[in-house]
Parts: C-alpha cells; structure tokens; sequence
C-alpha cells in the first residue's frame, strides 16, 4: 500500500495553516491563504503535488460538510425577519450579476477566444458564469463592518438580511441548472425530478426535523450523539439528491443543514463540525482548488477575461444589490454601501466552481479566473467597505428588527 497520501496531507495541512495565519495576520479569511497554499503546491508554481484519488475524495467531503454548514448558518426566523427588502436587495443581487457573468461568458467561450473542454453545452456553461457571480460570503463584511461598529445599522441588517436570501436564490439556480447538465434527459424530466425532490425534502426534513428535535430535547446531554445523527442525515440528503433526483449533493447536504438550524442544539452542532471542517476539510479542499489551476498555461486571452471577470463581479453585485435598495426606499450612500458589502465571493463561489467542473459545467480554462476573481473581491471588499462608510450618517436598527449573525454567534461560542 502506498502511503504517500499521508506526507500529501500533513503538506496541505501545514501549508495551508501556515499561509492562513499569514493571511489572517493582514485581515483576509484564512481561505485566501489555502488557496494560495494549493496554487504554490501544484502545477502553477512548485509543482509539489499533484491532485490524487485521495484528495479529491476529502475534497467532495469537505464541500458537503462546508454547504451543510452553509445551512446550519442560515436561520428560518432571521429569514422571516428579514423582510422585503432584504428580499428585493437579494434578488437584484442575484440576477443582475447572473446576466453579467453570462453575458462575459458568452462573448469568451467560443472558439478563437478561449477553448472550453467543458463538455455541457455553450449555453450552460456560459450561465454557469453567472451563477458563480451571483455567490455573496459576508464573513469579511461582517468582521469588517464590526470593526467599524457600523453591523447594527440600517445597511448591516440590510446585508446581514440579503446574504441569508442571496444563499437560497444561489442554490436554486444552482440546482436548475445542474441538473440540466445531462443533454440525455428532458427538461420536463428534470423539472418534474427538482420538484420531487424539494417535495421529498420537505416532507422527510418535516418528519425528521420533529424526531431529532424531541430527541435532542429529551437528552440533552448526549451532544456527541446529535452531531453523529445530524452528519448522517446530511450524508443521507447529499447521495439521495445526486443519485435519486439527479440534483447536486451539495443541494442536498445544505437543505439537510437548513432543517436542523432550527433545532435546540443547531449552534452545538455547527461549532462541531467547524472544528472538523476547519481542522481537515476545508484546507484540503480549497488547497484542491489551487492544485487545479496552471497559470504559466493562462494566454493573454485568459488574463484579460480575468481582469473583466473581477471588474464585472464588482459592479454587478454594487448595480444589483444598490438598485434593489434603491427599489426600497433606502439613501443613496446606503444603497452604495449595501452593494459594496455584497462584493466578496468568498468560498461560496468556490465550492459552486468546484461542483460545475467536476461535472463540466466549468472549464479548466476557466477555473483560474474565477480563483483570482474570488482573491481580488475578498481583498478590496474591506478597502472599499471603509471607504464608503465615511460617507453620511448611518441610523442603528431597532433591536427587534436587528437580523443576526452566525459569524458573531461563532465568535461568541468560540471565545473569540
């Protein structure tokens, strides 16, 4: 047996925390620092590693573990609370840079331009774009926005609010149009299979969500036993979604993580599986991402689609999320300040980009662009943040309609 997965792990593991704390250390997410790890480590530059059965294999499970968090984040009663405009913010938010990325996407991929070995059709491929433009991760905004002590204003709840509805739209689309990757089965076929499945999830989510919640709360103290049930469950959904219904598992894992946010010891169980995630699963996988990229390959072709790729997710997510603010009524330098805190992509874009290369929605060629595009946006996201938050006053919220942060939520459990 070959055991030279366990040297390639302890080199993920250690680089990526070495370059994360470096990261941290100017104000960026740990994130950027394991995707640099994996570009440093792979074909781009060292050539280190390469990408094995093995990490592929603990990178699929650290994508469904990061979704499944994605939805142990995301609150029903924040969500109720959030109201109209966050909904309206959220959707301009959505479709505008949706349209954008497509319309980027459309004028590239072809032949002459830049080759896609992609092999779902153009027209998929260049929605698939958009789709990844229309991921928001507020985690830089919201630790940004604390610094300023401007989180509990008017247009931090007005993100804090969209980002919640922004993950939902997000993974809609995513599993539209995943699920039309397969050229072999009808759009009838793969509507009628979406709509069985949400049926299905909310049917088996209902019954599930009622005997974990009366489990957990009749013992209370065997937490240990709630995370094992609650991963399973998740694994469940995931191989259910992707092998019945023919949707993502990613889909899946997250609608099995939005079931149990509303149980008693959803924050217990989100703070477990941080730890795992952090530890092990997500440094393998963003690492994963950069093993993917060759940048001496990008042609200049490929470095001018980047740089408009960055230019157009700024503007569309500030036209997009400022228009719908604009919509509700909100001041001109808010509705700046609420598009300029939808900017960063974070790992959302990444976790989706993997999943449509993996089933060739997404072409190498276009990988590396959208990792420089996610670097580029979580970077000048705090610059430009307290930039526009010197500009006019900024009212608090009243506190029964403050909307509330997992990211603060976490920090408090972890002590930080």
């Amino acid at each position: 047996m070959d055991y030279k997965y366990l040297l390639d792990l302890a080199i993920i593991l250690l680089c990526t925390k070495v370059l994360g704390l470096a990261t941290r250390k100017v104000q960026m997410p740990q994130v950027v620092g394991a995707l640099l790890a994996g570009l440093l480590l792979g074909p781009a530059v060292g050539g280190v590693l390469t990408e094995t059965p093995f990490i592929t294999a603990v990178a699929e499970l650290g994508v469904i573990v990061l979704m499944f968090c994605a939805g142990l984040e995301t609150d029903i009663k924040e969500l109720k609370a959030s109201g109209k405009a966050s909904f309206v913010i959220a959707l301009c938010g959505v479709l505008v840079p949706l349209a954008g990325g497509f319309a980027l996407a459309h004028f590239f991929n072809k032949p002459g331009m830049i080759a896609s070995d992609a092999n779902g059709t153009i027209f998929l491929q260049n929605i698939f774009i958009g789709i990844v433009l229309t991921a928001t991760s507020v985690s830089i905004t919201v630790e940004t926005l604390k610094e300023l002590g401007k989180l509990k204003t008017r247009s931090g709840n007005a993100i804090l609010g969209a980002a919640i509805i922004d993950d939902i739209l997000g993974i809609i689309a995513l599993t539209i149009v995943t699920s039309l990757a397969d050229s072999s089965v009808s759009i009838v076929a793969v509507l009628l299979k979406i709509v069985g499945f949400f049926v299905f999830a909310g049917v088996v989510g209902f019954l599930f969500y009622m005997a974990y919640k009366k489990w957990t709360e009749a013992a209370p103290k065997n937490l240990h036993r709630h995370v094992i049930i609650a991963f399973v469950f998740c694994l469940l959904m995931a191989y259910i979604a992707e092998e019945v219904f023919g949707v993502a598992d990613i889909t899946g894992a997250f609608i099995a993580g939005l079931i149990i946010s509303n149980t008693q010891r959803s924050m217990f169980v989100e703070t477990k599986f941080d730890t795992l995630s952090y530890l092990l699963l997500s440094p393998v996988f963003f690492a994963s991402i950069g093993l993917k990229v060759e940048l001496p390959k990008m042609s200049g072709t490929i470095v001018l689609f980047s740089v408009l790729l960055i230019v157009v997710a700024v503007l569309t997510k500030i036209v997009g999320c400022g228009l719908g603010a604009k919509l509700c009524k909100y001041k001109p330098y808010q509705c700046k300040r609420i598009g300029v805190g939808m900017i960063s992509r974070g790992e959302v874009a990444l976790i989706v980009a993997s999943k449509g290369e993996s089933i060739g929605l997404l072409g190498t060629s276009f990988l590396a662009p959208v990792i420089i595009m996610v670097v580029v946006t979580t970077i000048i996201t705090p610059i430009l943040l307290k930039i526009v938050f010197k500009q006019g006053p900024e009212p608090p919220v009243p506190k029964e309609e403050e909307v509330s942060s997992f990211y603060e939520e976490a920090a408090a459990v972890r002590g930080e």
